[in-house]
Parts: structure tokens; C-alpha cells; sequence
């Protein structure tokens, strides 16, 4: 379904006289539908796509995203005709409902809740039962005739509001509540009686009164106008921003609010509430999947402070309900054409529906629905590719355990397997901890007692999850699925003291940083660090990729530098390579000797003797890798580096005497030769093509590398060989026409030597701004142009990508940027410059052959631009070459649909 423009809607305004005009910014649920996501955010077309279908949804409003966005820009203020809208909208639910706001007799409550148009699970708050207050809640006592519900609803408001919108501290309310029960001798909170409830209440607005100075808000407007101000910070929370980041949400999208009426789960044994998936988002098998509870609210089964019960227990419950709701499901799943997410609510035996959205899913899954679904007629194979997040894919091209290192290892303990995969590192039981410990390079498994939304960093930064509590649709696993990490939950058996920083199972302690592992296919947990065996790619995976591939016009390439990743990428799809660094070819022990020789010559000639050692094994490696290759391109860079980067450092003085003492010469003269190549800014230094104008006999000896290797693989080969040469670090043409000079000498040369000829290419790395804007000229002497992204965006910004992580956090709290510009591409500046390039380009040499081989080459956003400018291919890691082929189909799709 395709989202509407976002622009409000223009309406008549009545209240301000006959033919005055106002923005329309609420919607009666009535008066939405699936195509205004736009506006409504997901969760508010869908409540209206539901109504409009005639399911059975408790009637509400939707407060729109440009309700928030225009909260923003009037410096987090509710504008008045909004205020009137809300106040129209409610007037209006409340007549649909027969029940008044606040009334002794039938008091109106609702739920407040977020609702962006990206699906965001966790990442913004709710607030349920508003509308209670000391009157009120004896009216709905009055009204239902269950004082007990509805003390246990007023104590979850008071809780709820504090909370959200007050910013009181959720444990002060868990700490008093927890004392009632233990004075009660209560298990559970149902165990607690409607006296006992009154006291938790006392108690609770105690902590309130003395938190916040005044008492606990009774005008329900009041209550309704704070929590919506509240959902419309909450999209600028921490750990919204850090989602949206994850996620590449744009920040100016807003949330829309939903203010719907509640209906209630913990009104007995009759009643109950749960969430539950069309089919199943850890393997995508076709069967109702999900969890509910009976004399619940939903925040209970979320929250993982209740186990919950499987769906199918509801069949032999409450079999009507069970019944329906299955219709429900399989209506929804086909109106929709995926798998659904959906929260219900049932009260007194009766079945409503509270949210509908597709589901988040394992990467595994996804694959599965997505080929199901084209098999059952419901999907074409390109709406199935675009079912598959390419940033999914990820999750299937690492490793799980070593099947032999499982039968060998006894589980400590089982939980569920809510998100499969392996993880195996140091146990951490704080998100911060985990999250810092995972910047530092360390693999952290995640243990909590159960995780909150504001635990998303340290599980975005952790290899898995773990918690003692919680179900198989808690937050923890939940979003354990979306990021792709693996996490088993409700593991009872672990008893984790936060506090003292240790997780006990049995009869065995372990403390923060031993050693576990995590099996989230089977629900399995390990004691200690288990082997692991590489992924393998066949099945659904196969199927969806040769979708993907058919429709892709952009071909995918990988940066790869040694025979090993060059078969690895080729076996997950490259179409050739990209980039080959050829400096990392010189960095083992038995091969960095001779570059090190070479860099401390101080003549020509023994310039060139060390260079005569390198130049067999860089051919051995080019001839394997062009028979990995088997016929596919290779785009070469020429040494890149500053040289310094193979010397030791001068601490290092055991190795450079033992370097002296190979080389003949002594610690001195290396530590010197160290100061003389020391620069100030090695970024922008003696590096590139500067080191072929200053050291030409460097180019020759790699060209004879490249050419002589072609011509050995392709004498002995059914293919053909056609090197493409890139000369690193251009900014004048002049430059480019020197180098190119050398190469050409030298091929010939080789030519003549050898008796044959080949074709082969000569290009350049667009890495200088100054490079792109004289594009034109410089591609009179390239045969191609490579955007190299990462030195582009380093030079633009005037960053240093291995400083930037430093104050770059600083930039996103205080809204400069939303996302690294390392890691996604900043289309605005340094995508300007490469467009201005490709024009130039294209201008003076049409045929030209365009790439990018930059970190951002597995980037699925910076892949739709690179589609949308009209670049040939995109490189990147190996790991990533699915992802890639994957985007590009997106891309393609995408822009065939807006054609």
C-alpha cells in the first residue's frame, strides 16, 4: 500500500466561522485508512484500516505526525486549533462509547500510545487507564462491580503517568508494591485484594506528592493533554534516537499519538490479553504464534513479570474467542499480504482487537514468509524481495556453532529460544557496561533479569541476550529478533544479582566477564565459550536471491585482497572485485620484511632489489585471485598507504633491532628513517599516486605484477583476464597522466617480453573533493572512475574517521546529525560531489565505467542512491555481498514503482 503525502489535510473550521480553513491534525479511527500512514503513523492506519474492515476495534483518534512535528517547532506546544481538534475527537469518542471523561457513573478511560510510520517496537512509551481518578475509579468499581479492577487499574495508571510523563522513577513504585505483597504473603499481583490494592494506591500517590510536590493530577484533560506532550518527547529519547539511527529513520517524521478506549484484560478469569504473530517471526512457520494472559494487561505480558501461556492454551480456554480470533488473523494476513503482529484485549469473554502491523522478523523467517507467500499466490517475487530487510541477511552469513562443539557441551540451564542464532563472549549484566565493553571490541552476551526499552544500546552493541524472565514476545525478545541478535528469555533457572554483578545457576556462580554461550535456535545455554562453523547459503535464501538478482540493474563487486575472501565473496554472488588493496598483501611476518627493506633504501638500485623480492608475491596473489575470479573483473589499487604504516614504532625496540640486524644497519639509522617519514597529518600526507611520483620504480614493479599474472592465468584458462589498474589519491589530471605513463611503458615492456598482449584498463579513485569537481578533465586519461567514500567523506567533512566516534555522540544528542557519516553517506555534500563527478564524467567520456568501493558500499540506503545516480556497481566486504544484491533489487523496484 502506498503512503499519502504527509501534508495535512484541509478542513473547514466551524468553530471559527463559516468559510475560515484549518489544517486537519486528528482523525476519528473512522476517518483513516491503510494509505495514510504518512500521517496517521503505522499504528493509527492500521486501527483505521481495521474499523474500516469491520473488525472489532475500541474506538479512538489519532493525533497526526504533523501534530508533533508542528509541537516541535512551536518549542514543545500544543498549537490551539490542535486543542480544539483533540477536544472535538474526544467529545465525539466519547458520545461512540456512551461514557464520560472523569464521570462517577460510566468514567471513560483510554490508552495513549505512540505510533510513528516506521514499525518501532519498544522504543517509545504508552500509557494505559487514563481517565482514573479518586472518583472515577469509584465509578468504574460501581459500573463493572469489581472494586479489585479497578484499584488494580488505578495503581497501574498512577504508575504509568509517573513514569512516562512525570519522570518518576518506575522502581519506587515496583519497591512499594513489592512491600504490600511480601506483607500480604501475595505471589502474584493477583494475589493482592481490593484493600490491598487501595494501599498500594495510598502509597503510590504518596510517592508521587513527594517526588513531584503536589498531588497526583485528578482532571482526566489534564492527564490526556500531558501524556500526549509525553509521546511527543518520547520520539526524542534516547533510545528513539539511537533506533532511529540504527534504522535510517529520518528524525522529522514525528510520531503520530492514538488515544483509544480502553478495554480491560483484568477484569477477571473471563478476561485477558496477549500478542500474538500470523505465523511464526523466529522460523516462519504458517501457524498462529503467540502468548497471552488471562486477568492481564498487556503491559504484563510485554514486561515478562508473568509467564504467559502459548495461543493455542486459548483454544482450550475460551474456544469462541480462540475461533474468532483465528479468522481475525487469517483476514488481516491476507489483507495485508504478510505476516501480522497484533495485540488483543479480551473483556467479559469478548474479543477486541487493540493493533495490527507486519510483523519484525529472524532473517530466517523473513526468507521463509516471503518465498511462502509468493507460493501461495499472495505476493509477486519482487513484492517478496521487498518483504526482506537486506540489513536481515547479515544474521545468515556468520557463524553458528560447531554441531561437534554442541555434542561435546553440556547446557547449564534452557530457556526460550527466542531469536535464533549463536552468541558466545563475556557475560555483562548492565546495557551500559555491555555497551562500552562492546565499542572496545570485546564479544559481550547481554544477562538481565528481563530488558527495558532503554536497554537498546547495550543489546545493539552485544553478540546475544540473555534474561531470567519474559516470554517469547517480551522486549527482549522482541527486539532481539529486529536487530538480528540471538537471545534466549524466561530462563528461570538463572538467579541474577544486578547488584553484586552474578548469575547463578545451581550451584555455580558467574560473575561479569566469564565466559558463555548462548544457543537461540534451541533455547540452550552454555557455561563457556563454544566453537563456531561459517553459515551456509541454500534454500529460501537461494530462491529470494535470484529474484533479487533478475531484478537488480546495479552489479555488485567486493573489496577483496587475498585468494580466500576473493573465493568467499564469489561463492556469496560478487560479480568481480572492486577493490583490491594491494598493501595488505605485505603485512605477514614472511612478506613484510621485504617492504620494510624496500622503505629504508636509501638509493634507487636497492630500492629496486627489495621490490624485485615483493613482485613474486603479488603475483602469486593476483594469479589466484583471477582464477577465483574466473573471468569476473578485478580493479586494482596501486599502494595506497603512508609508508610509515609498515615500519615499527620506535617503542617497539626489540623489533627494530632485529630488523637492523637482517638489513645490516643499525637501530639508529631505522629510528631516524622512522622521524623522517613521521607526518603531521598521514591522511593528507605522502601518500596515493604521491608515492608513484616520488617513487615511480614502486608502479613499475606493481604493473609488471599485475600484467605478467594476467597473462599467466589467462594462457592456461578457458576465460578472459582484462585487469583494471587504479591509481589512488588523484586530485589533478596531471597527476593521473604521470602514473598512467609509467603503466603504460611498463605493460608494454611486458608485453614485448612475453609475446602477447592483453586488454587492460587504467582508472582513478575519486577520494578528493578536488577530484570530483574536475571530473571532466580528469577522465580525459581514466578509463573508470572509483568513489572511494570513506577518504570523500574524511576530506568533506575535514573528519577524521578514527577520531570522529569521539564527539560524534555529542552531534547526535544535540541533533546536528542523525546518523555517522562513515557508516551511512551524507547525500547531501559529499553525494552532491559525486553526482557533480558522474556528470563531468559522463560528459567527457560517456562509456565511462562507474563504482563505488568505500565502506559505504554495503550500505543499503547509499546503495539506492548509488541505483538512483546511475553508478555501474557498488563493492563491498564479502560478508556483505548479499546484502548488496539484495538493495540494489530494492533499489530497482523501487524506482520502476514511482516510473
Amino acid at each position: 500500500m502506498q503512503d499519502q503525502n504527509s501534508t495535512p489535510v484541509t478542513v473547514l473550521n466551524t468553530n471559527e466561522g463559516e468559510g475560515e480553513f484549518m489544517a486537519k491534525y486528528v482523525y476519528l479511527f473512522k476517518e483513516g485508512n491503510a494509505d495514510m500512514r504518512e500521517l496517521l503513523g503505522g499504528k493509527g492506519a492500521n486501527l483505521a484500516e481495521m474499523t474500516n474492515i469491520g473488525l472489532p476495534v475500541p474506538q479512538g483518534f489519532t493525533v497526526t505526525t504533523e501534530a508533533c512535528t508542528r509541537y516541535y517547532q512551536d518549542n514543545q506546544v500544543i498549537g490551539e486549533d490542535i486543542l480544539q481538534q483533540i477536544d472535538k475527537a474526544l467529545a465525539d469518542t466519547e458520545e461512540i462509547c456512551g461514557k464520560k471523561f472523569g464521570d462517577l457513573e460510566k468514567p471513560f478511560l483510554v490508552s495513549v500510545r505512540s505510533g510513528s510510520r516506521a514499525s518501532m517496537p519498544g522504543m517509545m512509551d504508552t500509557i494505559l487507564n487514563l481517565g482514573l481518578n479518586d472518583v472515577a475509579v469509584a465509578g468504574l468499581a460501581k459500573q463493572t462491580g469489581n472494586e479489585r479492577f479497578a484499584y488494580d487499574s488505578y495503581r497501574r495508571f498512577i504508575q504509568m503517568f509517573s513514569d512516562v510523563v512525570m519522570e518518576v522513577k518506575k522502581n519506587l513504585f515496583e519497591g512499594a508494591l513489592d512491600e504490600v505483597k511480601k506483607a500480604k504473603g501475595a505471589k502474584y499481583d493477583t494475589d493482592l485484594t481490593a484493600d490491598d490494592l487501595k494501599e498500594v494506591v495510598a502509597k503510590y500517590k504518596a510517592i508521587y506528592l513527594r517526588e513531584k510536590g503536589v498531588e497526583f493530577p485528578q482532571d482526566p484533560k489534564t492527564q490526556l493533554l500531558e501524556a500526549i506532550k509525553a509521546v511527543f518527547r518520547s520520539w526524542d529519547n534516547p533510545r528513539a534516537i539511537y533506533y532511529r539511527r540504527m534504522n535510517d529513520i529520518p528524525g522529522d517524521w514525528g510520531t503520530a499519538v492514538n488515544v483509544q478506549s480502553m478495554v480491560f484484560g483484568n477484569m477477571g478469569n473471563d478476561s485477558g490479553t496477549g500478542v500474538a504473530f500470523t505465523r511464526n517471526p523466529s522460523t516462519g512457520e504458517k501457524k498462529l504464534y503467540g502468548e497471552f494472559l488471562m486477568n492481564a494487561q498487556g503491559e504484563d505480558v510485554v514486561a515478562g513479570i508473568r509467564t504467559p501461556l502459548p495461543i493455542s492454551a486459548l483454544e482450550e480456554t475460551m474456544p469462541e474467542v480462540y475461533n474468532e480470533f483465528n479468522t481475525i488473523a487469517q483476514t488481516l494476513e491476507k489483507h495485508y499480504r504478510d505476516m501480522q503482529d497484533m495485540e488483543f484485549t479480551i473483556e467479559h469473554g469478548k474479543l477486541y482487537m487493540l493493533q495490527t502491523r507486519n510483523g519484525k522478523r529472524t532473517a530466517a523467517a523473513a526468507l521463509k514468509i516471503a518465498v511462502d507467500l509468493v507460493a501461495e499466490g499472495m505476493l509477486t517475487t519482487d513484492e517478496a524481495v521487498l518483504k526482506v530487510e537486506p540489513k536481515q541477511l547479515d544474521t545468515l552469513l556468520h557463524p553458528n556453532f560447531d554441531p561437534a562443539a554442541i555434542k561435546k557441551a553440556t547446557p547449564i540451564a534452557k530457556g526460550l529460544p527466542a531469536s535464533p542464532g549463536a552468541a558466545t563472549g563475556k557475560i555483562y549484566f548492565t546495557a551500559a557496561e555491555a555497551a562500552e565493553a562492546g565499542r572496545a571490541g570485546i564479544a559481550v552476551v547481554l544477562v538481565r533479569e528481563e530488558t527495558t526499552p532503554e536497554d537498546i544500546e547495550g543489546m545493539d552493541m552485544s553478540k546475544g541476550i540473555l534474561t531470567a524472565r519474559g516470554g517469547m514476545t517480551s522486549h527482549a525478545a522482541v527486539v532481539a529478533r529486529g536487530m538480528g541478535r540471538a537471545a534466549v528469555v524466561g530462563c528461570g533457572e538463572l538467579h541474577i544479582d544486578e547488584h553484586a554483578k552474578t548469575m547463578t545457576v545451581g550451584d555455580k556462580v558467574f560473575k561479569q566477564g566469564d565466559d558463555i554461550s548462548l544457543d537461540g535456535t534451541s533455547g540452550n545455554i552454555y557455561g563457556e565459550q563454544l566453537a563456531t562453523v561459517e553459515a551456509t547459503v541454500s534454500g529460501d535464501f537461494e530462491s529470494l536471491m535470484v529474484w533479487a538478482d533478475k531484478a537488480r540493474t546495479l552489479k555488485v563487486r567486493t573489496n577483496a585482497d587475498t585468494p580466500r575472501d576473493t573465493k568467499q565473496a564469489v561463492e556469496y554472488g560478487a560479480e568481480g572485485i572492486g577493490l583490491c588493496r594491494t598493501e595488505h598483501m605485505f603485512f605477514e611476518a614472511d612478506r613484510i620484511a621485504a617492504m620494510r627493506e624496500m622503505i629504508l633504501a636509501d638509493t634507487v638500485e636497492k630500492r629496486e632489489a627489495a621490490l624485485a623480492k615483493i613482485l613474486p608475491m603479488q603475483q602469486s596473489d593476483f594469479e589466484e585471485m583471477y582464477k577465483a575470479l574466473e573471468g569476473r573483473p578485478m580493479t586494482i589499487r596501486y599502494l595506497d598507504p603512508p609508508l610509515h604504516e609498515f615500519l615499527p614504532q620506535k617503542s617497539m625496540t626489540e623489533e627494530i633491532a632485529a630488523l637492523a640486524k637482517e638489513l645490516g644497519t643499525t637501530s639508529e639509522k631505522i629510528i631516524k628513517k622512522i622521524d623522517a617519514l613521521h607526518e603531521f597529518n598521514p591522511m593528507m600526507g605522502h601518500r596515493g599516486c604521491r608515492l608513484a611520483v616520488t617513487f615511480p620504480e614502486i608502479a613499475r614493479m606493481q604493473t609488471r605484477a599485475v600484467i605478467q599474472a594476467a597473462i599467466a592465468v589467462k594462457k592456461t584458462s578457458s576465460f578472459d583476464v582484462v585487469p583494471e589498474i587504479m591509481i589512488p589519491l588523484v586530485c589533478d589530471i596531471k597527476e593521473l597522466a604521470f602514473v598512467k605513463k609509467i603503466v603504460v611503458e611498463t605493460a608494454e615492456k611486458v608485453f614485448a617480453e612475453q609475446g602477447m598482449t592483453l586488454t587492460y584498463h587504467v582508472g582513478t579513485m575519486i577520494e578528493i573533493p578536488r577530484a570530483a569537481v574536475t571530473a571532466d578533465e580528469i577522465a580525459k586519461d581514466a578509463d573508470f572512475f572509483s568513489f572511494g567514500t570513506n577518504d570523500l567523506t574524511q576530506m568533506t567533512f575535514g573528519f577524521s574517521r578514527d577520531d570522529a566516534g569521539k564527539f560524534l555522540d555529542s552531534y547526535y544528542e544535540n541533533k546536528i546529525f542523525e546518523s555517522d557519516p562513515f557508516a551511512r553517506l551524507d547525500q547531501d555534500g559529499v553525494g552532491k560531489l559525486i553526482k557533480m563527478a558522474v556528470k563531468l564524467g559522463k560528459e567527457t567520456r560517456p562509456d565511462i565505467k562507474l563504482g563505488i568501493c568505500g565502506e559505504h558500499g554495503g550500505d543499503p540506503s547509499t546503495i539506492e542512491f548509488c541505483h538512483k545516480i546511475g553508478l555501474n556497481y557498488v563493492s563491498c566486504s564479502p560478508f556483505r555481498v548479499p546484502i548488496a544484491r539484495l538493495a540494489a533489487a530494492h533499489a530497482a523496484i523501487k524506482a520502476s514503482k514511482k516510473q
